[in-house]
């Protein structure tokens, strides 16, 4: 390439950066920014109250399965108490 061409490339794209820049930086762009990112924090909001919900019902389900497990247990020594094996010895 010619140092002409490459010369008016440059050129060219330093013009499209600056009109880019102005075209960020304008009103308009600064509404859409803040539309999006109000959104995005109402995502951000909803994924919270969900992995909350998920985290309560983990606790419930965790404190239900400790129940159960301590139900077994004493079930179980019950059972050991009343055995035959124990009472004949």
């Amino acid at each position: 390439m010619s140092i002409y061409k490459n010369l008016a490339l440059f050129a060219g794209g330093v013009l499209l950066g600056s009109a880019g820049f102005k075209l960020l930086a304008s009103k308009d762009a600064k509404k859409v920014y803040t539309h999006a990112t109000a959104a995005a924090l109402r995502v951000k909001d909803s994924v919270m109250q969900t992995v909350t919900n998920v985290q309560e019902n983990a606790a419930d389900i965790l404190a239900s399965a400790k129940d159960i497990n301590e139900e077994r247990a004493a079930q179980d020594t019950i059972v050991e108490d009343t055995s035959p094996d124990s009472a004949g010895a």
